[in-house]
């Protein structure tokens, strides 16, 4: 069993891993700008993994939300061995009337992507000589890797927002930067870059994905599952700096 942190626990992917990885005995904390456990449990059918659930705040907009967000462990003798950095907000993907990104989108995603989950990295590392932490992984972006296709979209300047696939790149950075900077701490950091998933999007956007994609489709979400438990797991202990992609395929043309 691990003690596994997920950021944004309560989104598409946040909740599908927390589900799967409770099942699986591991203990889960999951973060939210507005955490409610029972209401979590309900909606998701597990009542009977609730002693190894922990619901705690975490905004990165908020000043010293991270600090209390680390006392909060801290006042519980959580000790995570794994940090998932899942936390996303929808609000800092808003474009502009005219097309383009305002700089307080693209600060503000930014913060969400990169300054925040670094500076959470730190304060826990820093606060708590009794830390476990042994691996962080980003859920990142094929955005972060390639740019996006234009032909997918109804209206591309008003509907893909630029300052995400630049966040996501500068998070495949941050992964590789902190693997050596964390190496002498026995850290290991990865990213799995993911490629577009059903739940998000209209049949339309499907139909035009898949004819794009080599396997011919999108990702379902527990597409997102063994990769991520690959990386959890002893196996993966030599992989650090890495970026997984898991795409179907749609990278490599």
């Amino acid at each position: 069993m691990k003690t596994i942190i997920i950021t944004g626990g309560t989104g598409l992917i946040g909740r599908t891993l927390a589900v799967h990885l409770l099942k699986k005995g591991n203990k889960v904390i999951i973060s939210s700008r507005i955490p409610n456990k029972e209401k979590f449990i309900k909606n998701n059918n597990i009542e009977k993994y609730k002693e190894n659930l922990n619901v705690i705040e975490l905004d990165y907009f908020k000043n010293n939300s991270i600090q209390n967000f680390i006392k909060n462990l801290q006042n519980e003798n959580i000790f995570p061995e794994v940090i998932i950095h899942n936390a996303r907000s929808i609000d800092s993907l808003n474009i502009e009337h005219n097309g383009q990104s305002s700089s307080e989108n693209f600060i503000n995603e930014y913060q969400m992507g990169i300054v925040g989950p670094y500076t959470l990295n730190n304060l826990l590392i820093d606060s708590n000589s009794g830390t476990k932490l042994d691996n962080i992984i980003f859920i990142s972006s094929i955005y972060g890797v390639v740019a996006p296709t234009p032909s997918l979209y109804d209206n591309f300047e008003h509907q893909s927002p630029i300052q995400y696939g630049v966040t996501k790149a500068a998070q495949i950075h941050l992964t590789k930067e902190l693997a050596v900077r964390y190496s002498s701490k026995g850290i290991r950091v990865n990213a799995i870059s993911l490629g577009g998933i059903k739940g998000r999007v209209k049949e339309s956007f499907i139909d035009k994905y898949s004819k794009l994609n080599p396997q011919n489709k999108m990702l379902s979400v527990s597409d997102v599952l063994k990769p991520i438990e690959f990386l959890i797991k002893n196996d993966s202990e030599s992989i650090t700096g890495h970026n997984l992609i898991v795409d179907g395929g749609w990278t490599i043309w």
